[in-house]
C-alpha cells in the first residue's frame, strides 16, 4: 500500500522524517523564536503574545477583547487571561463598556505605552534573529509565503492552546 505525503511524492510504508514535515518545522521554528524573544526581551517580562496584544492596542487605541482576540488570531479566553495579566501590571486598562456591560474596552496605560516603546528594538532584534540564516531577499520571500499561507487559512479555528 502506497501513501501520499507532502509534495505529492509516494512513500511505501516508510516513516515520514520529521525534518520534512511542515507542521513539525513550524512548531520547531516557533520554539526557536520564543527562545530568541525571551533572550532579547526577557528583562521586560513580556511574552510574545503579550507583546502582540500591546502592539494591537497601540494600533487601535481602544478595543474590546473580542476584537483584540481576532487581531492576534487567538481565542477570547486566552486573550482575556493575557489581558488580565497585563492589567495586573498596570500596562492596560479594561473598564466595563458603558454601552455593553458584558464587554470590556481595553487600552494601553501610559506605563504600557512606555514599555512598548522600550521593548520595540529588542523585539525587532528577536524577529530578525529568527530569520538570521536567510538573505535579505529570502527573508522577504519567506514572510510573503507565511502571509499567503495564513491568508489562505484565515478561516481555521484559532482555539488551539497558546504558549502564553
Amino acid at each position: 500500500m502506497r501513501q501520499k505525503h507532502f509534495g505529492g511524492a509516494e512513500a511505501t510504508h516508510k516513516p515520514w522524517p520529521l525534518a520534512e514535515r511542515p507542521g513539525f518545522l513550524i512548531r520547531r521554528l516557533h520554539q526557536i523564536h520564543v527562545a530568541l524573544f525571551q533572550q532579547a526581551c526577557g528583562q521586560f517580562e513580556v511574552t510574545p503574545l503579550q507583546y502582540s496584544l500591546l502592539s494591537a492596542l497601540a494600533a487601535r487605541k481602544t478595543a474590546d477583547q473580542t476584537t483584540l482576540a481576532a487581531d492576534i488570531a487567538l481565542d477570547r479566553t486566552t486573550t482575556t487571561g493575557a489581558l488580565k495579566r497585563l492589567e495586573a501590571r498596570h500596562l492596560v486598562e479594561r473598564p466595563v463598556n458603558a454601552d455593553d456591560r458584558r464587554a470590556r474596552l481595553c487600552r494601553l496605560t501610559r506605563a504600557g505605552a512606555q514599555l512598548l516603546a522600550k521593548i520595540e528594538g529588542a523585539a525587532r532584534s528577536a524577529h530578525e534573529a529568527t530569520l538570521q540564516g536567510l538573505s535579505a531577499r529570502e527573508k522577504v520571500q519567506f514572510v510573503a509565503m507565511m502571509q499567503r499561507i495564513v491568508d489562505q487559512n484565515a478561516n481555521q479555528n484559532t482555539d488551539a492552546p497558546s504558549l502564553d
